[in-house]
């Protein structure tokens, strides 16, 4: 019998125990890989990297005040902009309230979108469509995926915000890296409708020419509207999406509080469920070293079938972490952060698992390298 084949029919020679701790190493596993899956979608996350060099520009005080449309303007003048288009949140109902039937809407400008998004592809001729059509609308190839739209398929929005009901005529499906996850229709539309909103849009969205730029024309543009009855908060793209973040609090913390209790809880279990098995096999460990086994070898094979153990229970996790990403990555919640578990997450995941049958198995094991021989077979337990 080889060393590897030893040490595998021991890990699970008592198969109720070690399926157990097998079990609870896997979910501990589980809510550690969906945690740092989150946290990479919130902080780390780094997008296109067209999204590096875009800010949005919103009222200091809220986001549900409005910015004059003339502000567009005078941003463009800023030395390093490239182009600058309202975004402006319709919100509104689709079908019904249903959160499988949510998805974001905004209203902006067809013919500079496509500027200041470079990262979301579509056709020309579907772009052209969409500036010659007021009703028109371009969604994502994921959520004409979804409800199985096509190309000149009429959708009807309820107001909710805006008084006024959208009678939209889908004239573009793009692609984005990461998932916008979004519906976009000329502002315009709401303008002509709701008398308040004219001359208005919600934020700006401003692709500068370089990445090193950003932090100037966010200085830029706030200095310029400092004393104006509508002063602005601008902010690069990632940060704008983490203040959603911040409004649950300090997510930060929270994650990483999870992520050190579950590792706490994982090492006493797998620790204490090996201790248990190593004292119930000190004259086994007597019999090996009668048999010319050393210390080190002796040693190496209860931290090996601790790792085993752990290893599996890690490879269970992970990939039941890996299939509840992919359920709320595709939840309607989600649009803002679309989640993916990556190779590194995943990797991290096996290696905790290991380190943790490690630990667990280091000292109990290493007790159990020194017992000697006589004492060992002696033992009654």
């Amino acid at each position: 019998m080889t060393l590897t084949r030893f040490v595998t029919k021991n890990a699970f020679r008592n198969k109720r125990r070690s399926i157990l701790t097998v079990l609870s190493i896997g979910f501990s596993l589980l809510l550690l890989t969906f945690m740092m899956t989150l946290w990479h979608a919130f902080a780390l996350e780094d997008g296109s990297a067209e999204s590096a060099q875009r800010l949005v520009v919103r009222h200091r005080v809220s986001l549900t005040f409005t910015l004059p449309i003339y502000y567009r303007d005078k941003i463009r003048a800023i030395p390093g902009v490239v182009a600058v288009v309202p975004n402006s949140w319709f919100g509104g109902v689709y079908k019904d309230q249903k959160p499988e039937n949510f998805f974001a809407r905004f209203g902006t400008d067809p013919d500079e979108f496509f500027k200041v998004f470079p990262d979301a592809k579509m056709p020309e001729d579907q772009i052209k469509a969409w500036q010659r059509d007021r009703q028109g609308a371009i969604v994502s190839d994921s959520l004409a995926q979804k409800y199985g739209w096509k190309l000149g398929d009429r959708i009807v929005i309820q107001g909710d915000i805006y008084p006024v009901n959208l009678e939209l005529y889908i004239r573009g499906i793009y692609h984005s890296d990461p998932d916008f996850k979004s519906l976009y229709f000329n502002s315009k539309y709401v303008e002509e409708a709701v008398s308040w909103f004219k001359g208005q849009a919600g934020t700006f969205d401003i692709l500068a020419d370089n990445p090193s730029d950003v932090s100037k024309i966010a200085s830029t543009v706030d200095d310029m509207f400092r004393n104006s009855p509508q002063p602005t908060k601008t902010e690069s793209e990632k940060a704008f999406g983490l203040e959603f973040v911040a409004m649950m609090g300090n997510v930060k913390a929270f994650i990483l509080s999870i992520c050190g209790a579950v590792l706490f809880a994982t090492l006493l279990v797998s620790a204490n469920t090996i201790a248990m098995s190593i004292r119930e096999r000190t004259r086994e460990v007597a019999v090996l070293k009668t048999l010319g086994f050393t210390k080190l070898r002796v040693l190496a094979l209860f931290v090996g079938e601790a790792v085993a153990l752990s290893i599996v229970g890690g490879l269970i996790g992970a990939s039941l972490g890996r299939a509840m990403v992919f359920g709320f990555s595709h939840a309607p919640q989600m649009t803002f952060f679309p989640l993916r578990m990556t190779p590194a997450i995943w990797l991290m995941a096996l290696g905790v698992s290991a380190l943790v049958g490690l630990l667990s198995a280091a000292i109990p094991s290493y007790h159990a390298s020194q017992v000697n021989i006589v004492d060992g077979l002696r033992h009654i337990g």
